[in-house]
């Protein structure tokens, strides 16, 4: 370990604490992780208590241990989920502890895993913690996620490189996107980029469009925007009004769409890792917002499963804009992972809206929220969609046209 890396890996965890969650003194911070980033969660952890946190709770996964769990497992484990599991993380959101989940997986680990099981296991999973998902969908806690490369995921995104020096490469990355590398004041250079992220968000709020018209070579899909839709990006702020910053990094700004009024198809830009599989080469085909049909080149069973979790999971939760010269988009790496990926690239979300993304929907239950056609749903996928020719037209409320984005790239 150079004394540079141990730098910027330092610099990493006081973004994240700092700027990420934004830890405020006396106040707790529970971290999620695989124990292949343990020392990464230290650092967070000593970032932490310095910052001031009253406590600072990990909770550990092994990925191993995950794996034998789906392969082995006896069928009812998978249909239950204990409530205590239920009540810890509500105890922790009821007492205003910010969240960290550390992404630090093997994108590859449950290929060999039966889709049923998976399937099964996440609608299981998600309707036994839909009780806490309020918390993050209308930011009532500072939540963060954060990533740590693993051998795993290196030898995925570079298989071309030399063993010793996958990990290497992709830590590199990591600090470039996050804005660590060759920067001595990280933090600043994110707030400067928010800012920036803030004027696009401020100025779709003044246009208050009606419906966005999606075209490419694989692609003619409306989606229709609810009155009373809210776009966010960069920061939000949380229940008690601190700044917080979900992902990082970002280059996105997001809103909810009206749950049916999505028409057309859409087809994937880049390959979806889910829960461990690759689905790629895919076409959803919406009508009244309803996906009714789905066709995928590889992963076609998984991703039909995903889509039939439940009712809900067959409608979109949220419209992401990203410019295609984003410093991820210009990477013109595929990383395997969400986080990255979909900052490279406009996308949607299979699935959850969020309540803060509709006016005066943080004060709104799940029915409520579903009456002004705003998606509630136990799970919430993005898949990325933004290529080199979309153009984007925005719809106003007279029926006029405007080009918002014209070849993957802002125009606004």
């Amino acid at each position: 370990m150079t004394t540079e890396f141990q730098r910027n890996l330092e610099k990493y965890a006081n973004l994240i604490v700092k700027f990420g969650v934004n830890v405020q003194k006396g106040q707790g911070l529970l971290i999620r992780s695989t124990i292949e980033a343990g020392n990464f969660v230290r650092e967070m952890t000593k970032v932490a208590y310095e910052a001031g946190a009253s406590e600072v709770v990990v909770e550990w996964e092994d990925e191993q241990i995950t794996y034998l769990r789906y392969k082995n497992g006896a069928e009812e484990v998978f249909t239950n989920f204990p409530k205590w599991k239920v009540d810890s993380v509500l105890h922790y959101y009821e007492n205003n502890y910010a969240l960290v989940y550390v992404d630090a997986t093997d994108p590859d680990l449950l290929k060999d895993i039966d889709p049923d099981r998976i399937s099964t296991w996440a609608k299981t999973r998600g309707t036994a913690l839909r009780p806490t998902s309020k918390y993050i969908d209308s930011h009532k806690i500072s939540w963060n996620i954060a990533a740590v490369p693993t051998k795993k995921w290196a030898d995925k995104v570079f298989p071309n490189l030399i063993e010793e020096e996958r990990e290497t490469a992709l830590w590199d990355l990591i600090f470039k996107a996050c804005r660590i590398d060759g920067f001595e004041d990280p933090i600043a250079e994110w707030n400067t980029h928010v800012d920036n992220l803030q004027a696009r968000v401020d100025y779709l709020n003044e246009k208050n469009y009606k419906k966005l018209h999606y075209k490419n070579k694989n692609t003619n899909l409306t989606i229709e925007l609810p009155e009373g839709h809210i776009w966010m990006g960069g920061s939000s702020k949380n229940e008690k009004g601190v700044m917080f910053t979900a992902n990082l990094p970002t280059e996105e700004v997001w809103t909810v769409p009206y749950k049916y009024g999505v028409n057309g198809t859409v087809s994937n830009s880049k390959p979806f890792v889910y829960n461990g599989n690759e689905i790629d080469d895919f076409t959803l085909e919406f009508k009244d917002g309803k996906i009714v049909n789905v066709r995928a080149g590889k992963g076609e069973e998984l991703l039909k499963g995903l889509v039939h979790t439940e009712e809900n999971s067959m409608y979109l939760g949220e419209v992401a804009l990203v410019d295609n010269t984003s410093i991820i988009s210009q990477m013109n790496v595929l990383f395997f992972n969400t986080l990255f990926d979909e900052n490279a690239s406009c996308h949607l979300a299979i699935g959850n809206a969020y309540s803060s993304n509709f006016k005066d929907g943080e004060a709104m239950d799940k029915e409520e929220l579903e009456k002004h056609g705003i998606n509630q749903s136990i799970v919430h996928e993005d898949f990325m969609i933004g290529t080199d020719d979309l153009s984007i037209k925005a719809e106003n409320a007279d029926g006029k046209l405007e080009t918002i984005m014209q070849d993957g790239r802002w125009t606004i």
